[in-house]
């Protein structure tokens, strides 16, 4: 077979077909194969006309039809299947080829393939591909990693078919090896946290208004027009305004409430650990999911504890409305804040070269967590490439600032009244533990020297000291 193509992609479940398509509507020639030859028939009897597909039922003539250096996405399942493709592909290329994984590998998996396969001369590129399906069609946000050189071949394709804003691609170069899926992952973390907070201040405002779905619609949809703009709280506005074809009921009031996940959320958390990066509103929104599916916990718990809340009338209900809105902006600040923290973490970590406004310009489209704030993020990176807390920038310092009383009594009347909402009380006791003059950690300190001898600092001198707990509590250099 002649080598033609631009870029390829195997394996065409919705993803990679849609990718694909995407690809061939912006002119590249895009070799396209699955593992079942009967897939590769359809995308290009279906679509055909989308641009030009040269298709394969061979993985052997699947990397003949590639033009050198060859370029090729791999859209499959996470994991082993992976693996698999990677490995039935190596023996077939050359030096200075390229496979691109474009799934939602785990960062450590992306490093191992990329160290694998640079020993043998070629690249491996973990690409992060937020957006879903619509995002892969018709422009997605792209992270990818890898080294620079197969970004300079790659950069090209990948920054024509992404989403745009103000005229600038959703796609940047990340970092090294693993440094693209790590920061996609980092951003299913953020969903996460983000997902949480608009069903709590929902939840709110349901049991606070005593109000049907439809009402909280065009709250959110109104709130959809100012400084919470964003594809999820948009999401949220369609969602709570449909109504059950078969029961005529509110569609949120007959979907199950039992949240799942595909584990980007809990590698978030997992690493922020071994980082020692706080990500409290990532966790408690991992968690909150966990939770609800905890049924036979969850049974237990509706038929043997008391709820002894008290009841918090709404006096005002525009007040409380805005009070709400003004929670929703600042946790969610706090969740963006810990999750570009954890990204420096990784950067200096895993010797990456991130750069977080870049970043942030490239989430403004195309991405599920896409907002209007993402430019103030990018701005307040800008302002101070090393940024140590983006809650410290003078913009989100004054923004949160003046929603702070709102916040408290939001997180206040959801803990007087039982209405559990995890992660804006989390965001706010982070809030309050990052500003503290002095924290409580001191007795923890000192608590592990009593019992295990762990040591301690002062305050008043350096150095590093043990107390003689049984030995007459005086105080020796460790």
């Amino acid at each position: 077979m002649d080598p033609q193509a631009d870029i390829g992609v195997t394996g065409l479940a919705v993803m990679g077909r849609n990718l694909a398509r995407n690809l061939a509507r912006h002119g590249w020639k895009v070799a396209v194969h699955n593992r079942s030859p009967e897939r590769t028939r359809s995308l290009v009897t279906e679509h055909g006309d989308d641009g030009a597909f040269v298709p394969s039922e061979t993985i052997e003539d699947f990397v003949a039809s590639l033009q050198r250096p060859r370029r090729i996405v791999v859209m499959v399942k996470a994991g082993e299947a992976t693996d698999a493709v990677v490995d039935t592909l190596v023996p077939l290329l050359e030096p200075d080829d390229m496979v691109v994984d474009a799934g939602n590998a785990h960062f450590t998996d992306t490093r191992r393939r990329e160290a694998a396969l640079r020993e043998r001369g070629l690249h491996f590129v973990g690409a992060g591909v937020s957006g879903g399906e619509e995002g892969a069609l018709n422009g997605p946000s792209i992270m990818p990693g890898g080294s620079a050189q197969s970004y300079a071949a790659l950069g090209p394709i990948f920054e024509s078919i992404a989403a745009t804003v103000d005229g600038v691609p959703c796609c940047t170069h990340v970092g090294e090896d693993g440094a693209g899926h790590f920061v996609k992952m980092v951003h299913n973390g953020i969903e996460y946290a983000d997902m949480q907070l608009i069903c709590e201040a929902y939840d709110l405002l349901r049991a606070g208004l005593e109000a049907p779905a439809h009402e909280i619609a065009k709250i959110f949809a109104q709130w959809n027009t100012g400084d919470l703009e964003s594809f999820l709280v948009e999401v949220t506005a369609e969602v709570l305004g449909h109504v059950d074809e078969a029961t005529g009921r509110a569609f949120v009031d007959v979907v199950l409430d039992r949240a799942g996940q595909k584990g980007t959320g809990r590698w978030t958390v997992q690493n922020a650990l071994d980082l020692g990066v706080p990500v409290t509103g990532i966790a408690e929104a991992t968690f909150a999911r966990a939770l609800s599916s905890g049924v036979p916990q969850r049974e237990a718990a509706r038929a043997a504890l008391p709820a002894r809340t008290t009841d918090a009338a709404v006096e005002d209900r525009d007040a409380f409305v805005e009070d709400v809105r003004l929670a929703l902006y600042a946790s969610k600040v706090v969740a963006y804040s810990q999750g570009f923290e954890q990204i420096a973490a990784a950067a200096q970590e895993f010797g990456w070269d991130i750069d977080r406004a870049a970043l942030a310009r490239i989430w403004r489209g195309g991405c599920i967590i896409r907002a209007r704030f993402l430019d103030r993020i990018t701005e307040a990176y800008e302002r101070d490439h090393d940024l140590p807390l983006l809650l410290a920038d003078t913009y989100f310092r004054d923004a949160v600032a003046g929603g702070l009383p709102a916040w408290r009594r939001v997180v206040a009347r959801a803990a007087l009244t039982g209405t559990p909402a995890p992660a804006f009380a989390s965001s706010l006791a982070y809030y309050d533990a990052v500003r503290a003059e002095r924290l409580p950690a001191a007795l923890v300190q000192a608590q592990r020297d009593f019992f295990g001898a762990h040591t301690y600092q002062r305050v008043d001198r350096d150095g590093t000291f043990h107390t003689l707990w049984s030995e007459g509590r005086s105080e020796v250099p460790a």
